[in-house]
């Protein structure tokens, strides 16, 4: 196993030394006009899928639509992956590179006002997920025109349920990344103008939790408040204790977040009389690390804390993590040769002035984690921020667009980097690159 870790390495090591000292295939100009005479299809399957949002592993229109487009590309597939994901090929043999897209929407209310809007009500495509779809289907277009030159394989990774699901996790566990040698992925990035690509070495986004903490009391009128152990107090008290966790708990060299973001009593929802204390009180928020050392301590903390301060106004407290429904998702930590690999070659083809090789990190969460804890893997950003098209709204937000110029760089980027890393097959390395090994 060690020897293979090594091959598979050094594979990744020679193409990025490759790419720095060459210049990128013959191809790679033929792709970047590929994607451009494709700009229209490419942007009407992504306002398609916009119209037809469907939430984490219920992708089932969602993922019917993207093997039609399989279909008619004569591609073949495996389906279902992960209950509704897809794993397509390209090509033969080794070595083999996979790359990503997720599928799942959010369950928002789209407030955009476009023609090509939700259709699902409370549903909404708000961390474009739609457009990564689109882009990951225009490469395939442009991959299967030239599958006889590959020189190796592509998968094409169709992954349902990252807004919380662990969809990453599920695909790996059920083997999508079987004799994969690297991955790469994108996501469309707000705050990067349109078409710059931003990626980095080691950690690029933070690894995720949520929790919802709950206090029981005794309720009981709030004029006599003296008769009751009243759970809102102990609830308020932690909330405050809870802003000093990460500054007094967590090294100034590292970062951390927790952020409480609901408060209710009751149920959640409900709306009691003004004068009642209640029986039962609860605060919900996440909580951001970019180690699985410091999420762990940060776990520890948070529980020991709920538990002094409830006990502290007479009541019970108790923290579920909800791992069932909100899978812990790891730091995503890129290997820092394929990372290279991303820069070198994006810089060469769409030049360095449109490419950040050291993007800020984000303390945002992504189960492209899962898979660069099983490969050697990038996941790097793809700006479309553009004030004029209106492309300047946040993630996750009812009102978030994007910049649609931006698609065909994508989808070039996907291909580009497919072909490039399948070229160095003749230094006759082996394949099945694994990272939970090292």
């Amino acid at each position: 196993m060690a020897l293979q870790r090594l091959r598979t390495r050094l594979l990744l090591v020679s193409t990025v030394a490759y790419c720095c000292l060459a210049t990128v295939s013959n191809s790679t100009p033929d792709l970047v006009h590929s994607a451009a005479a494709i700009e229209n299809w490419i942007i009407n399957i992504r306002r398609e899928l916009h119209m037809y949002p469907e939430l984490m592993f219920h992708e089932e229109k969602t993922s019917a639509k993207i093997r039609s487009i399989l279909d008619s590309l004569k591609i073949s597939y495996q389906y279902p992956v992960a209950k509704t994901g897809i794993v397509a090929t390209i090509g033969s043999g080794a070595p083999v590179v996979a790359l990503r897209s997720d599928i799942d929407a959010l369950p928002i209310l789209e407030e955009t006002g476009f023609e090509f809007s939700s259709k699902s009500t409370g549903v909404m495509h708000a961390c474009g997920h739609d457009a990564h779809m689109s882009m990951l289907l225009g490469a395939a277009r442009m991959l299967k025109e030239r599958e006889s030159s590959l020189q190796g394989t592509v998968k094409l990774l169709f992954q349902p349920a990252e807004e919380g699901g662990a969809g990453g996790d599920v695909m790996v566990k059920e083997g999508a990344l079987e004799g994969v040698d690297a991955a790469f992925g994108l996501h469309v990035w707000p705050t990067l103008p349109t078409g710059v690509v931003g990626t980095r070495p080691g950690t690029i986004m933070a690894g995720s939790l949520v929790f919802k903490a709950t206090f029981a009391g005794a309720g009981g009128h709030a004029a006599m408040p003296h008769l009751t152990r009243d759970p809102v107090v102990a609830a308020s008290s932690t909330v405050v204790s809870l802003q000093s966790l990460v500054g007094r708990n967590v090294s100034p060299f590292s970062s951390a977040v927790v952020s409480v973001t609901r408060v209710w009593t009751e149920e959640e929802g409900s709306i009691g009389a003004w004068n009642v204390i209640p029986h039962v009180a609860h605060i919900g928020g996440t909580v951001r690390a970019t180690t699985d050392e410091d999420m762990t301590y940060l776990k520890a903390r948070i529980e020991e804390i709920v538990d002094s301060q409830a006990k502290a106004m007479g009541c019970e407290g108790s923290v579920d993590w909800m791992l069932d429904h909100h899978p812990y998702y790891p730091p995503v930590v890129n290997d820092k040769d394929a990372a290279s690999f991303v820069s070198s070659v994006a810089s060469k083809v769409f030049g360095a002035d449109m490419v950040d090789p050291n993007v800020e990190a984000t303390m945002a969460g992504e189960d492209f984690a899962f898979i660069a804890r099983k490969v050697q893997s990038a996941f790097t950003f793809l700006g479309i921020r553009n004030e004029t098209a209106g492309s300047v709204h946040g993630l996750h937000t009812a009102k978030f667009t994007m910049d649609e110029s931006a698609l065909k760089k994508g989808a070039a980027l996907h291909a580009i980097l497919a072909t490039e890393f399948l070229r160095n097959k003749g230094l006759g390395l082996s394949t099945g690159g694994r990272r939970d090994e090292l």
